[in-house]
Parts: C-alpha cells; sequence; structure tokens
C-alpha cells in the first residue's frame, strides 16, 4: 500500500505561507486576519476553531473567533466585510438554524470568503483545494482516470467535482440516490469518498492498482472515522490517505493559504 500522507504536505506548504506572512508584514504592512463566526456551542466545534487558531499563530495569522446568537449574525457578517483590518471570514457550520447556511455564506464579501461557499466566491473551497494538492503531490495522474466522488454535500463532493470537471477530467458522483453505486466503483481508477458514512466503501468496491483519497468524516465509537472501511487499509496493492493524516491536516493548511491570497490582494492598492 502506497499512502497519500497529507501531514507532510502540510508542513512543507506550512513553511512557505510563513515566509509569505512575514514578507506582508515587513514589505507591506499587511498583516493577515481572519475571522471566524460561530453560532453553535459545541466542544468539537470549538476543537475545530481552536485548531484554527494554533495554526494561525504558527505563521502569524491573526485569527479572531466570535460567538454569537445566530440573530446576530448578519450584523456581524456586515461589520467584518467593511473591516479593512480583516482578510478573510468563515461562518463555521453548522449554523443553529441549517435552513439559513446559503443565506449565511452568501452574505460574506467574495473577496473575504475564504471557505469558497458563498454563490460569488472567488476562492477554491479548502477541502477540494487539499484533495488537488495530495494528488499533485504524489504525482496522481487524473487526466487520463476515471474518477468517482461519493458524496456531494456542499463543503466537498459537489465543488470537487465541480473543480475537476471544469479541468476536462471524467468524473462521476454517487450520492444517497445512487442505488447501483457498489457494483460500479469497481470501474474506476480514482475513488474520493466524501459521505460521512462510516465503511461505506468496502475492500470489494477497490479495483486492483486504484488511489482512493477518504475526506468522509463521522463519528464512530467516539472518534472520527472516515468511509472506507478497516479491510480496504489492508491491501498493499493500492495508494490511498492514511486513517490520520490524509485530507485533514492539509484542509486547514489550504484554508490559510486561502486567507493569505486574500490578504495578497490588498496589496495591489497600497
Amino acid at each position: 500500500m502506497k499512502s497519500l500522507n497529507g501531514r507532510e504536505l502540510a508542513d512543507y506548504i506550512k513553511e512557505r505561507q510563513a515566509r509569505q506572512v512575514r514578507a506582508l508584514r515587513q514589505a507591506h504592512h499587511v498583516f493577515p486576519k481572519l475571522a471566524i463566526v460561530q453560532t453553535i456551542d459545541n466542544e468539537v466545534i470549538d476543537s475545530y476553531v481552536a485548531l484554527k487558531k494554533r495554526y494561525g499563530a504558527d505563521i502569524l495569522v491573526d485569527v479572531e473567533a466570535y460567538k454569537i446568537e445566530q440573530a446576530d449574525l448578519p450584523g456581524v457578517v456586515e461589520r467584518l466585510n467593511n473591516d479593512p483590518s480583516v482578510h478573510g471570514i468563515i461562518i463555521q457550520l453548522p449554523l443553529a438554524d441549517e435552513s439559513a447556511t446559503q443565506a449565511a455564506v452568501d452574505a460574506v464579501a467574495p473577496a473575504k470568503d475564504v471557505d469558497g461557499l458563498g454563490s460569488g466566491a472567488v476562492l477554491d473551497p479548502a477541502t477540494p483545494l487539499a484533495i488537488n494538492w495530495l494528488a499533485a503531490g504524489y504525482n496522481v495522474d487524473l487526466a487520463h482516470k476515471k474518477i468517482a466522488i461519493v458524496g456531494n454535500g456542499r463543503l466537498v463532493g459537489a465543488p470537487l467535482a465541480r473543480m475537476w470537471r471544469d479541468s476536462g477530467y471524467d468524473v462521476t458522483v454517487f450520492d444517497e440516490n445512487s442505488h447501483d453505486m457498489t457494483d460500479q466503483l469497481p470501474e474506476f481508477d480514482v475513488i474520493v469518498t466524501a459521505a460521512g458514512v462510516p465503511g461505506l466503501v468496502a475492500s470489494s468496491s477497490v479495483k486492483h492498482g486504484a488511489v482512493v483519497i477518504d475526506a468522509g468524516t463521522a463519528a464512530e465509537h467516539g472518534k472520527i472515522v472516515g468511509d472506507v472501511a478497516a479491510d480496504v487499509r489492508t491491501r498493499d496493492d493500492i495508494t490511498i490517505t492514511p486513517e490520520k493524516g490524509g485530507v485533514g491536516p492539509l484542509t486547514v493548511t489550504a484554508l490559510f493559504d486561502n486567507v493569505i491570497r486574500a490578504a495578497e490582494a490588498t496589496t495591489a492598492n497600497n
């Protein structure tokens, strides 16, 4: 088994990001800042926010977190949109009222939408960007492969499918309505999972020599697991992300890459 180790790539990119931030601070007096707006009091979400704060501190990107009532969200986002010291804004999902999700992410100014979730977003969503980096970093040829994306969610599956189709890749998306997925998956050279269903992809669904990128996240027996069954990881004839340290570390890295890009864009006016 060949491992797609995202942590190794993330460490390399993190060093480059730290240099970029130092250059912004020293040459342009631009101090990159990320604002995270959260409407749910939840330990898991708090841990995600804390992780982003630690990463930002490591590369000298300021991270400010706002835990607010959802009713106050429009006013807070408008204030952050108009604050020139803030370069990136994240609406930490899920919201207390999930029916308002699209309106909330659309309210973020496109130039500051570092999650890339708004209708007018100009930056790529972090997890699809991370998956792209992972494939490129390990020389996974996508141009001449049949690609399956399992999951069609707003954070990973749907934007990744758009990104890769725009690049001319042969992409098929499977979702909860795809009743023949198990029979079809063995035809694909590359499988990306982002469904959040533990054990969804079994070894029998993965062909010899396939590349498997597991970006699914779900809670099972008190720990976070992916979509790929344990028996897939025992095989030595495939290339696959590790149980830990695959897409996850690169997703945070990709998010901060967007923050840095948004900050760099402001230097054109300096």
